[in-house]
């Protein structure tokens, strides 16, 4: 079968040329190497691989090895490819030394946050403390933390795009903040175990994204937009559909991580994400536009007059005037692309003429 992302792929690996050298013969460590943003962080690395012949591998925890071999087998079975199974908090240190390491693991799940914050926060902060603590122990030079834009908290109205030199922070009388706060004090691990050890901890402020591998039926408005177009059902929106998002696709996406790993400076954050805002009755436009045409949208409220509207955008000039990260794949060709992939990986059923 031939892998439905090598343009994604070669998109990959045009712009971080640089990047794949300096990661020749490397040993990575990998936590969260299962969700979203891990898959393209594994589709990228054998595709580099494979195409540089890096003489990398790369060692990923995961909770269920089986339920990731059903999932992704390509992957699973790739010969640079490693499961060690284990939970964030408590798995064996593997007896094996390591070059970089690159800590995703963390629940997303917005209902956990919402019913058991407690889960939530212990997971983070425990997740972070214990793969901090290995990767001293295994010798890793560099080691990426791949936090959220949450950590700043609600974005004031009157900031378009949120810089990293902004101090605010989430609520902490709020226990819906327990995501949040738990990235928070992760970055803040990360400084100790810099200032401690000496360990070099660039740091990725993930925001929101699109792409091949995301879930079309859980709590994210893009998904669930597509998949609704795809089914040829009518959008719903819940909301007043006034909020600001932004979306970064996911194959740069994978670039600005590896870029980051590689090179960027220790303790410093940079917010990884699209400066492309669009409310969210625009981005359900944008899809019905992109992928089926026609589609209705349904509003549930109307917006009140008076009430700013809430935003979750970054400020990426850090990223691009250091690192010289940029935006390559428009929003919708972003979403025509997660449609078409998610066409040919399930294909609609056909149904017999009678």
């Amino acid at each position: 079968m031939p892998n439905l992302l090598a343009c994604d792929l070669d998109h990959v690996l045009a712009h971080t040329t640089g990047v794949w050298e300096e990661l020749r013969g490397a040993r990575l460590f990998v936590t969260g190497g299962t969700g979203f943003v891990g898959t393209w962080l594994l589709e990228s690395f054998v595709w580099a691989c494979d195409c540089l012949q890096l003489d990398a591998a790369m060692t990923v925890l995961t909770r269920s090895p089986e339920a990731f071999r059903a999932k992704a087998p390509h992957l699973a079975s790739h010969p640079s490819i490693r499961l060690l199974q284990g939970d964030i908090r408590t798995f064996p240190f593997p007896d094996v030394g390591f070059t970089h390491c690159i800590h995703g693991a963390t629940e997303a799940s917005a209902a956990l946050n919402r019913e058991q914050p407690l889960i939530m926060l212990d997971t983070i902060v425990k997740g972070t403390r214990r793969t901090l603590e290995f990767a001293v122990r295994s010798g890793v030079e560099r080691f990426l933390l791949i936090s959220s834009g949450a950590v700043y908290g609600t974005q004031p109205s009157e900031v378009t795009r949120m810089p990293e030199t902004n101090s605010a922070g989430p609520d902490p009388m709020d226990p819906s903040a327990s995501y949040a706060e738990g990235k928070r004090l992760a970055e803040l691990l990360c400084t100790l175990y810099h200032q401690q050890h000496g360990l070099i901890c660039p740091i990725a402020r993930c925001f929101t994204f699109v792409g091949p591998h995301l879930p079309l039926d859980t709590h994210f408005a893009v998904g669930n937009f597509i998949s609704a177009c795809l089914q040829e059902r009518d959008i719903e929106i819940r909301g007043d559909g006034t909020p600001y998002r932004s979306y970064l696709y996911a194959a740069d996406l994978a670039i600005w991580l590896w870029t980051i790993l590689a090179r960027g400076a220790s303790c410093r954050p940079y917010n990884t994400g699209s400066e492309n805002a669009k409310t969210i009755a625009e981005l359900a436009a944008t899809v019905v536009s992109s992928v089926h045409p026609g589609t209705q949208v349904r509003v549930a409220q109307t917006a009140r007059a008076g009430i700013a509207a809430q935003r979750y955008v970054p400020d990426t000039s850090r990223a691009r005037g250091e690192l010289g990260l940029l935006e390559h794949v428009s929003l919708e060709d972003a979403i025509r692309r997660t449609a078409a992939w998610h066409t040919r990986v399930h294909p609609p059923m056909e149904v017999s003429a009678v």
